[in-house]
Parts: structure tokens; sequence; C-alpha cells
């Protein structure tokens, strides 16, 4: 069983190809890292597999279930989660009201619209600890936009980690941060239980590949190598998509 199948997955806009008979699976627990120059379809075949965007062809299945068809905010409720490219946060709000909403989203309560969020004690005390799952418990009441970028970018991976996932999709979580703050964000990922299975797409391949058990190629909407960090490594056809050998 794979924790995520994707098979012979289409996708395009007007006359151009982004995203070509691709098939993955990954298997459940597995630390999966897809890279690509810019323009390989990796964001894209992200919003593929949430149900942001509709396939032109093929399937996704999460842990054997198809769910090709399924609404992007059901796929959410079955276990997947994600993080963007682009930093998508609430930031007028505290980082704890933004794990709050993040939370409530999976809550019967989302369906009150006369909802208080500070007076649901239970919802606070688990985005506390969800906080303190990325070590920003202590910032808990701080504006966002008090925070730094790494900061942010840590909360939106508490933010997924709060829907309690099977399969978390990580859409460049280093892009923007300093050393330290790559050092902090890959401390968190790789702290993550291995009962969440993780697929990540990044640029910075010094930290990238220490995280991939696996890797799949992306170039031009097609998966042209795929295996094992050394494996991909050593392919020459990765060799001239990335240094033009």
């Amino acid at each position: 069983m794979s924790a995520l199948a994707v098979r012979n997955l289409e996708k395009s806009f007007g006359g151009l190809r982004v995203t070509s008979d691709v098939s993955l699976a990954v298997e459940p627990g597995e630390r999966r890292l897809i890279i690509g120059p810019n323009g390989a379809g990796k964001t894209t075949l992200f919003n593929l597999i949430t149900g942001e965007l509709r396939p032109d062809g093929g399937s996704v299945a999460l842990f054997d279930r198809d769910i090709t068809r399924v609404p992007s905010r059901r796929r959410f409720h079955l276990g997947i989660a994600r993080t963007y490219q682009i930093i998508t946060l609430f930031h007028g709000e505290t980082l704890l009201r933004n794990v709050m909403l993040s939370l409530l989203g999976l809550s019967r309560l989302r369906w009150n619209p006369c909802v208080r969020l500070a007076r649901q004690a239970a919802l606070m005390a688990r985005a506390r600890e969800t906080l303190a799952r990325v070590a920003l418990d202590h910032l808990a009441d701080r504006p966002l936009a008090q925070t730094s970028y790494g900061e942010r970018r840590r909360v939106e991976v508490a933010m997924a980690l709060a829907q309690n996932p099977r399969v978390l999709l990580l859409d460049e979580p280093f892009a923007g941060l300093s050393t330290d703050e790559r050092r902090d964000v890959l401390r968190l990922v790789t702290s993550i239980p291995r009962d969440v299975t993780i697929v990540m797409i990044e640029h910075d391949m010094d930290v990238a590949l220490d995280f991939a058990e696996r890797i799949s190629v992306l170039h031009f909407g097609e998966v042209v190598v795929e295996g094992t960090r050394g494996e991909v490594v050593a392919h020459p056809r990765t060799r001239e998509i990335y240094l033009g050998e």
C-alpha cells in the first residue's frame, strides 16, 4: 500500500502541457524529495494532489483510496495537509490565533458563525501544544507581523501539523531563509514522526538532500529520474538538467 500514489497525471493550460504522464508512489513514512528547475511543474503537481487543480487525465490515491474526484476541502479531512511556496498566513492575527483557525477548519465549530475563539479553551490548548512542537509557544501571543520570516515558515508548518495529516506536502519550506533559519526548519521537519509521510519540493539542495530518502526529478512536467540520493546525483540526466553537461 502506498501512502500517496499518482498515476499518469496530466494537466495543460491551453496549449501548454505542465504535467505530462506523471506517476509517483510514495510509501508510508517515506521522506520524498521532488526537485527540478523553475517551470518544471512541481507546484502544479502539488495543486493536483490537493485538488486545487483538476487534472486532465490520470488519478491520485491516498492510502489506496482514489481521491481524484474528491473536492479539495474534503481531501484535507482525509489526511492531506500542505504548506505553500508563498507564505499564506493571517498577518493581522497572533501566532496562537493562526493555529487556532487552522484547527477550526477540522472542527464542527467552523459551521457556527458566532463562535468566539477566545472562549474555546480546548482549541486554544491544542494550538499552544502545536506551537510548542515547532518551538514557538513562547511567541504564541505575538502578532504575526512582528515575527521573522523563518518564524512564519515554522508557523505555517505548525498550521499544517495541527490538522493531524497522514501525508504532509511541503512546498519549498527553506525558501528565503537564512542559514540559521534553514537549520531550525530542517530540525523541525526531521523531528516529525514517521506516521506522517512527507513529500517536499525544494531548491536548497544541500539541505534537502540530507532530508530525502528517495528523490524524483521533474523536468518539463515529466519525471525523468527517480531513485536514492546517490542514484539521482550520479545520473547523467540530473547533471544535464542542473549543470548543462
